[in-house]
């Protein structure tokens, strides 16, 4: 073999080794993670502390603090038909961190607080008739509550946790049955607290993180209530400690998105949080999705057709700044 062969054999043996060595050694390729995202038409106005429910193909938002003021009665409507927002008939009484949840025609806004920080809080239950364009008064809770959780099951109204005029959080669970108009207590929280994410899935209510005192003291917990037996069971932890994130129901999964408050400051406020974790109730187990765009709390959403809106809310811990964003959340 003559020395230009060698060469050439010993050049291409040489450029092999290399392209394996860079197999073996180069860094893992960093995978995006499911799920994009994207803006719609803003809110007519800056919000958060909302109560939001999706209804016959359009989005609810109730009330929340806004300019400046730590209660309104603001009722506006999202189609996503036409990407505008309009103003229905205002709520009855002032309120923010209303438990909100819809069924059939029906949206029901219970408790809440009409001051800051968590303040005047109130036994008020109302139910709105979409249809209508209507408020009518319930039969008041058993006892002044804000940051109440809300959900419907089989018509009737649950509402539950919360905190109450002393700020204390409570393990209260209570339901409305419309054909009555009374309450009726049933299984009290197993541990209480209240900013968490309620939402009804299958039957079952579900009852994720939240806090049990102050915007830090943050919880991983998850319950599952079954109203067939009025009992409560534990289900797989929400992967990151978090309260005031918004939670929806959307391609057979729980999505927990956003909350507060990962890192507070000494003067007040602090940075939140942008996770997108999703709870698969057929195994119990959590994935991670794409992360909202920033971090937000005390929003709300709603899933319509194939996509989960977001809307208003923080942008940092403890209200400030608002936000009028209406963020969309997509999976393929």
């Amino acid at each position: 073999m003559n020395d230009s062969i060698r060469r050439c054999a010993w050049l291409t043996f040489a450029a092999i080794c290399l392209l394996f060595a860079g197999f073996s050694f180069a860094r893992p390729i960093a995978r995006k993670l499911p799920g994009d995202w994207s803006l719609k038409a803003p809110l007519p106005t800056k919000r958060f502390e909302v109560g939001v429910a999706a209804l016959g193909g359009k989005l609810y938002v109730i009330g929340g603090e806004s300019n400046g003021k730590p209660a309104t009665t603001l009722n506006t409507v999202y189609d996503p038909a036409t990407n505008q927002w309009r103003a229905l008939a205002p709520i009855p009484h002032e309120t923010s961190h209303a438990g909100v949840a819809a069924s059939k025609d029906k949206i029901y806004a219970l408790g809440g607080f009409t001051g800051v920080p968590h303040a005047g809080a109130m036994d008020v239950a109302y139910e709105y008739d979409v249809a209508a364009n209507t408020w009518r008064a319930l039969a008041p809770l058993s006892s002044p509550r804000g940051s109440v959780g809300a959900a419907v099951v089989d018509g009737k109204v649950h509402a539950i946790g919360g905190r109450g005029l002393d700020k204390v959080t409570v393990n209260t669970h209570e339901v409305y049955d419309p054909a009555t108009g009374k309450w009726s207590k049933a299984a009290p929280l197993p541990t209480a607290r209240d900013h968490a994410g309620v939402i009804a899935v299958d039957g079952e209510i579900h009852v994720i993180g939240g806090r049990t005192a102050g915007n830090t003291d943050l919880v991983k917990l998850h319950d599952v209530y079954d109203p067939k037996t009025d009992s409560w069971k534990s289900a797989a932890p929400l992967p990151t400690a978090r309260s005031g994130g918004a939670v929806v129901y959307y391609h057979g999964l729980i999505f927990y998105v956003g909350g507060e408050c990962r890192i507070p400051k000494a003067t007040g406020g602090g940075d939140g949080f942008v996770e997108n974790e999703a709870y698969d109730p057929k195994t119990d187990t959590w994935q991670t999705f794409l992360a909202i765009p920033e971090q937000r709390n005390g929003f709300g959403a709603g899933a319509i057709d194939q996509q989960a809106y977001f809307a208003g809310g923080s942008i940092g811990c403890g209200g400030a700044p608002t936000s009028d964003k209406l963020l969309v959340f997509k999976l393929p």
